[in-house]
């Protein structure tokens, strides 16, 4: 399943729209993508959200849309 996670890359300061980035990623489920995460960033995740049909059509029309590998 694709997720997209909105994230802060600094957890120690105060979250802000305009400090939030965001990535896309495969896992099983939204707890799997969160263990990834927190083993592999050191991000404050804001919020994970399973992606598909027509919100992940919109995604991938985005030149930034990519999928962001981690080793498990």
């Amino acid at each position: 399943m694709l997720f997209k996670v909105t994230y802060q890359e600094n957890n120690l300061v105060i979250p802000t729209r305009e400090s939030t980035d965001s990535l896309f990623m495969e896992a099983e489920n939204e707890v799997e993508a969160r263990k990834i995460l927190e083993n592999n960033t050191p991000y404050n995740i804001e919020f994970i959200q399973p992606i598909e049909g027509k919100h992940l059509e919109y995604e991938q029309k985005s030149p930034d849309f990519h999928i962001t590998e981690f080793s498990q």
